[in-house]
């Protein structure tokens, strides 16, 4: 195996031509022989360069629409051809075959072809196969060939050129690593498209699943921990990774994952009014709605003031100059909005600490998809979260139905417990949280702990009373037993918004009853483990 491998011929085949004549002009320059197809060799000729079709060296034609120019041994040959070999070298001078010793490629726009509604056969046509097959011939036998399908190596590869002559060995190495991850993902995207999109499963018998990498991170989840964040191939719904970062140190681990905790439940309230999102450690613990963001921000925060310090805020409107004070007056990691105008990015600047990530159109919290999480000796995989109720899907269990308001915060409620840690109880008065209980072994627990927190509120807030009192609660299960319910009704809540589906579902509704509580049903839960 060699070191260095000067570059006698390159053979070039792009789909994406940006920096081409750049690239070509560096090649040229050092008596490259440049081989080419179709619309590649086209451009070279309108550049002012000397191509040769792949069609001389075949002797065959392009045909079948394309769809076979470069799948010969002519070419294959000269890529895979072990030139320290005896045995290949004289195979290549018995058969004319001459070595290659540069691919550049880069592959069909099958991603771009989908993400634009194509129909399926234009879809189909953009499965490339001759661009795979050289990348990985190419990529096999680095020891003596380079493969390039990444534009942005157009520069290194030519530096390489200028200082040495030809390629490293450690360069073409990590060319190769390259290039089978770009077949790798490629292949994932077909794999996906033809089980989701094309055969319509919702578990293939085989998952595929490809990712970019983006930033590294300074630690995971605790300092003895390495993380990185990957970015998924293919269409995906834009989230955190894909936010504009306006000011602040660059984003932990835990600021990543509790970011995206505060967006996931923000989405859930885009189309509603002003909205805030007060998360700590993946939890809310703080929810309003008002008439404006300031006034949605002061309740949220009142709800849990302690939790809030050092937490991640999320809000589901342009973030204004006078939101961005009352924020500012607390230790805040992570502000998520769609945008800020310049008022609040000024606030914001006082801040340096303070991570402020503009995300542009809040997520679709009805979205299809899947999440995944990973265990020992495999993964779980599941449909996300989307489901959602509304008013006409809710059934009256007890006497009493609920009014007007109770039912808005019933609803309010239920939508926040969905993004709480199991076991949850979420207490709503008004359009906003008024305790939160989360992630308990048992829900009578959360309920008082909620309970508990609301009095602290009341107590901090200098109120006559909890926002319990009066309250809506939410249990993102069934009350297995009557004591969780009987802790919200000793906390003052008047309205139970809760599955059902519990063996002792008539022992709970007849505890209502008798409490003289309003009792909706989903039928549905929403455990988040």
């Amino acid at each position: 195996m060699t070191s260095i491998v000067p570059i006698r011929r390159a053979l070039l085949s792009l789909s994406d031509k940006d920096g081409l004549e750049t690239l070509a002009s560096g090649l040229v320059k050092h008596g490259v022989e440049l081989v080419s197809t179709g619309g590649t060799a086209a451009a070279l000729r309108a550049m002012g360069h000397e191509v040769r079709d792949v069609a001389d060296l075949t002797g065959f034609p392009e045909m079948m629409d394309g769809r076979v120019k470069t799948l010969h041994p002519m070419i294959h040959g000269g890529l895979l051809a072990v030139r320290d070999n005896d045995e290949h070298v004289a195979a290549m001078q018995a058969h004319g075959i001459g070595a290659i010793d540069l691919v550049v490629v880069n592959l069909y726009p099958f991603e771009a072809t989908v993400a634009r509604g194509a129909s399926r056969d234009e879809i189909i046509e953009n499965i490339d196969i001759g661009g795979p097959s050289m990348v990985r011939s190419a990529a096999k036998n680095h020891a003596f060939v380079a493969i390039v399908t990444d534009p942005t190596d157009y520069a290194a590869l030519l530096e390489q050129l200028d200082a040495q002559g030809g390629t490293g060995l450690d360069f073409r190495r990590g060319l190769a690593a390259k290039a089978y991850a770009l077949t790798a993902s490629y292949d994932s995207m077909i794999s996906s498209w033809f089980a989701f999109a094309d055969q319509g499963e919702r578990f293939p018998p085989t998952l595929t699943l490809t990712a970019t990498r983006g930033d590294e991170l300074r630690y995971g989840e605790n300092p003895h921990q390495h993380a990185a964040l990957y970015l998924p191939s293919g269409p995906h719904a834009r989230g955190i990774p894909q936010g504009e970062q306006v000011q602040g140190k660059a984003l932990s681990y835990n600021n990543i994952n509790d970011a995206d905790a505060a967006l996931e439940l923000i989405a859930e309230f885009r189309d509603g009014p002003p909205t805030v999102v007060i998360v700590k450690h993946a939890n809310p613990c703080g929810v309003a709605s008002g008439a404006t963001l300031a006034e949605a921000y002061a309740a949220a925060l009142a709800c849990d003031s302690v939790s809030a310090f050092g937490g991640i805020i999320a809000v589901n409107r342009p973030l204004d100059g006078a939101t961005a004070e009352a924020i500012s007056g607390i230790f805040t990691e992570v502000v998520v909005a769609p945008d800020a105008d310049e008022a609040a990015r000024a606030v914001f600047a006082r801040k340096k600490n303070l991570r402020l990530l503009l995300t542009g159109e809040l997520p679709d919290p009805a979205r299809g998809g899947l999440s995944l999480k990973s265990i020992a000796g495999g993964f779980l995989v599941q449909s996300r979260d989307n489901g959602r109720v509304d008013s006409g899907r809710l059934t009256v269990m007890t006497k009493r139905a609920p009014d007007e308001r109770e039912l808005a915060d019933c609803l309010f409620a239920w939508t926040v417990a969905k993004h709480v840690k199991s076991n949850a109880i979420v207490y709503a008065r008004d359009g906003a949280t008024a305790g939160i209980g989360a992630g308990q072994m048992n829900r009578r627990d959360s309920a008082r702990i909620a309970a508990a927190k609301a009095a602290e509120a009341a107590e901090t807030m200098g109120w006559a009373e909890p926002r319990t009192i009066g309250s809506s609660v939410a249990s993102d299960a069934f009350f297995p037993f009557a004591d969780g319910l009987l802790a919200a009704v000793e906390a003052g809540a008047t309205a139970v918004i809760q599955p059902g589906g519990s063996m002792r579902d008539a022992e709970v509704i007849a505890a209502a009853d008798e409490a003289g509580l309003a009792m909706l049903f989903t039928g549905m839960r929403h455990f988040r483990h």
